[in-house]
């Protein structure tokens, strides 16, 4: 299943009326690959919600004077900054479970000094 804000309904129209911009801004930020809005069957473009937040983004980062190129990386960045800190979670995660592992295999191997199937006697100091 689709997530919701990633579902595309949005034409072309009503996404850049939604934004602010005109169509054709869309169609260059497009080319550039800066939007990848999904397709009809019949080529059409459909914006998602998903897609209206990344145009907000962009639009963020041109009013604060960057070029599409700019923005084009800092995008890149970001989303590489995203899948780094998810892969830093699991590996997080990974050690965890290792250690709880670990511990687990610990109490089980260990055997309580009163329970030893081999007697014990004290340690005898030697006297000197």
């Amino acid at each position: 299943m689709t997530a919701p804000d990633a579902r595309a309904v949005y034409v072309i129209s009503v996404a850049a009326e939604l934004a602010g911009v005109h169509p054709q801004t869309l169609r260059v930020y497009e080319r550039r690959g800066l939007l990848d809005p999904s397709r009809t069957t019949g080529g059409s473009r459909r914006f998602s919600e998903r897609d209206l937040a990344r145009l907000r983004r962009i639009q963020a980062l041109t009013a604060d004077g960057v070029n599409l190129e700019g923005v084009r990386r800092i995008l890149e960045l970001e989303a590489e900054v995203v899948r780094l800190r998810a892969e830093l979670e699991a590996v997080r995660q990974e050690a965890k479970d290792a250690v709880a592992r670990v511990h687990r295999q610990y109490r089980r191997d260990l055997v309580p000094f009163d329970r030893s199937p081999v007697p014990v006697s004290p340690a005898r100091r030697r006297t000197r």
